[in-house]
């Protein structure tokens, strides 16, 4: 199985140097054969399981808590814009 390494690491916004891209493609390709190999296995007498525990949907009802107003929480920040925080971009454009 073939991978496009550099379009991978485009995606995840990483770079990666010759080396590492060869070591990543063979390791992802060990990987991923690996894994097929659970297309080998007999599962005709195995019974489906969605999830193992029996529970469904077990989640807290939500709450409303007192809590900071707008100014209250952007008094201490440097920069405010709109009424929200201002903070330096971390992607790239590429």
């Amino acid at each position: 199985m073939k991978f496009d390494i550099h379009h991978i690491a485009k995606l995840a916004n990483i770079s990666l140097k010759k080396d590492e891209k060869d070591k990543l493609e063979k390791q992802l390709e060990d990987t991923l054969d690996y894994i097929s190999n659970l297309n080998k296995v007999n599962t005709e007498k195995t019974s489906p399981t969605d999830h193992v525990t029996g529970l469904l949907n077990v989640v807290r009802e939500d709450s409303v808590y007192p809590s900071l107003s707008q100014e209250e929480a952007l008094k201490n920040t440097k920069e405010v814009k709109k009424g929200f925080f201002k903070v330096k971009g971390i992607l790239k454009n590429e």
